[in-house]
């Protein structure tokens, strides 16, 4: 019995013994599996890559100065003022732009505002430039206008104007496209953004302008802002402002769209023509409006002269409340030109009102932020007093610089210094193009003469479309 005993327990031990083996070697191999890389097979999707054909470059212009309430019979009735001088031109070689005229209601045809279209060469995108301006001295109207001539845009945000008395603000959108536009107008004043009846779903008819009065959007409001929102097709948004002062015209100006906030905005070529004095000292002649459209923000604000590295006035910080305008007083800056920084550390949107003076023949400018030029970009001087471009190197290295007309029979080689600013003059009614090589550059382009002061800052030429790649 023994014996037996004995042998079962030896074959027992055995199979145990052999069954640990077996476990241990599952266990090894399974670490080993996951340990040891395993043969794979990929296989790389069939892809082709292809580029968007380019569509037209488009571009609106603001239009000739209007007049609001001439016909004593009927006082909301709209007349031309002043008709506008214009300068365009295309990409070098390329044919030149096609151009249409857009109806205004009340308007004669032909009388509205241009458009020019460049289709696209040899599918290569061809830019187009183009810039206005007006000169008006009369009862109502008096002063020196110029401005360039846009891409419509689905949002813009239109900073400037004022629909206090003595102002006769108006808003115009165009546009130039095949499909209607449905728009929003948003007023940003001192009680925080507000949609007005008159702002709320305004059809822009394709191949027209609308004019739609300020005081009809913001009624008192000193410092308006207004955001532009369009559906079914972008429009072309910009704001006419002009001041009366007690019968006597007190200067006018076309104001152009801000594309978006951002963080930081950089304004300049700003022109101080007259220090103001004692006669002045209860009006600035510098002011600079502020809005941080979505947050509360700290805006410090930098004024530096053109072609000098330390600012001008001491750096100030200035508290924004979220949907309500800012003025700040930038009064008392020596005759010159300068650059305006507002950095807000939350997106904003900025503009500096400059004056001549405050009597009669006396002038006043709108200056908006300028966009970064980091290619060839082109550009429209129009008519009117001599112009000034200023350059803004915002980069921690010199930028290469250069300014060539159309033709090609002007060029110019600027080395801009790092953080630094410069300032090179140009001629009237040419198109240049300017290539900040390897930088990335800000550029104003500001006409000041007797009694005409304007500011128009130089946009960036469209992208061209990226490769997109296709997996069939």
């Amino acid at each position: 019995m023994s014996d037996r005993r004995v042998f079962r327990w030896a074959t027992t031990s055995t199979r145990l013994l052999a069954g640990t083996v077996v476990s241990a070697a599952a266990v090894v191999a399974v670490v080993t599996a996951i340990s040891v890389p395993w043969p794979t097979l990929t296989k790389e999707p069939v892809s082709i890559s292809a580029v968007p054909a380019p569509a037209a470059s488009v571009i609106a212009c603001d239009g000739p100065l209007l007049s609001i309430g001439r016909d004593l019979t009927s006082v909301e009735s709209i007349a031309v003022a002043s008709p506008q001088s214009l300068t365009s031109g295309v990409s070098a070689d390329a044919a030149p732009p096609q151009e249409q005229v857009l109806q205004v209601e009340g308007m004669a045809s032909g009388e509205g505002p241009a458009v020019f279209t460049a289709p696209p060469e040899a599918r290569t995108r061809v830019d187009v430039a183009a810039a206005g301006a007006v000169t008006i001295a009369a009862d109502d109207l008096a002063g020196f206008a110029a401005s360039a001539c846009r891409p419509p845009m689905l949002e813009s945000w239109l900073v400037g104007g004022s629909a206090e008395t003595g102002a006769a603000d108006l808003v115009l959108l165009s546009n130039p496209g095949a499909v209607p536009a449905t728009v929003q107008l948003t007023t940003f004043g001192a009680g925080g953004p507000l949609t007005p009846p008159g702002g709320s779903d305004l059809i822009v008819s394709p191949g027209t302008q609308r004019v739609v009065p300020l005081a009809g959007l913001a009624l008192g409001e000193a410092s308006p802002v207004i955001r532009v929102s369009a559906v079914g097709a972008p429009v072309h948004a910009s704001l006419q402002t002009s001041i009366t002062r007690t019968l006597t015209p007190g200067g006018v100006d076309q104001v152009g769209a801000v594309a978006e906030p951002t963080p930081i905005q950089t304004i300049t070529g700003i022109t101080v023509t007259r220090t103001p004095g004692s006669e002045g000292a209860s009006d600035a002649a510098t002011v600079l409006r502020i809005l941080a459209p979505s947050a509360d923000a700290s805006a410090v604000i930098t004024v530096t002269p053109v072609g000098r590295a330390e600012p001008a006035l001491e750096p100030e910080t200035v508290p924004l409340t979220a949907g309500q305008p800012v003025e700040v007083d930038l009064g008392g800056l020596p005759v010159g030109s300068y650059t305006v920084e507002v950095d807000a550390g939350e997106p904003v949107v900025a503009a500096v009102w400059q004056a001549t003076g405050f009597e009669a023949g006396d002038d006043f400018a709108w200056y908006t932020p300028s966009p970064t030029v980091a290619v060839p970009s082109l550009f429209s001087v129009p008519s009117g007093p001599p112009p000034a471009l200023t350059l803004v190197n915002p980069g921690d290295e010199p930028a290469q610089v250069s300014v060539t007309s159309e033709d090609g029979s002007y060029r110019l080689e600027l080395v801009v210094p790092a953080d630094g600013s410069t300032t090179a003059r140009l001629s009237s009614r040419t198109v240049y193009t300017l290539d900040p090589g390897e930088s990335e550059i800000v550029a104003g382009l500001s006409l000041t003469g007797d009694g005409a002061i304007a500011g128009i800052p130089v946009w960036p030429a469209d992208a061209a479309a990226p490769v997109i790649v296709v997996y069939p």
